[in-house]
């Protein structure tokens, strides 16, 4: 599996129409490639400490394709923005899944339900928890320790 396979997935496993904001993208496959490496073989990011903990800018690349490509749609309202996988990308993103372990593909979703389940402040704060070294250059130092 690559990378943009793994972000196809990422959105395909909680089911068709289902939002997921940039942090929630960022920091669930953060989680994925840091605890399921076991079970998907090898690491696909490269995540560095960033202004809102693990950041990996290949990310957004890879969602900027995926839309141009009509596979993932960016909804926008006021200053937000979700990321929602068309029709064919869900479709993509469900084969995506079928080629992972099952136990991997049953983490994925543990995960991306986690993630949805939190706003920014809780999600990133969560990370810091679990991950003190990805706040290093974070600009919320005062989040919760």
């Amino acid at each position: 599996m690559n990378k943009r396979e793994m972000v196809l997935a990422m959105l395909a496993v909680c089911g068709e129409d289902v939002e997921f904001s940039p942090v929630q993208v960022q920091k669930g496959l953060f989680l994925i490639d840091e605890e399921a490496e076991d079970l998907l073989g090898r690491k696909l990011f490269d995540f560095i400490p960033y202004s809102f903990g693990p950041f990996d800018h290949t990310i957004y690349l890879d969602l900027e394709n995926l839309e141009r490509e009509k596979l993932v749609e960016v909804r926008r309202t006021d200053k937000l923005r979700k990321f929602v996988l068309t029709p064919k990308g869900f479709e993509k993103g469900t084969a995506a899944l079928g080629k992972l372990k099952p136990e991997a593909a049953e983490y994925l979703k543990e995960v991306a339900v986690w993630v949805r389940s939190m706003n920014f402040h809780q999600l990133v704060a969560a990370i810091y928890k679990i991950y003190p070294g990805m706040r290093k250059n974070s600009i919320f130092q005062d989040f919760e320790k």
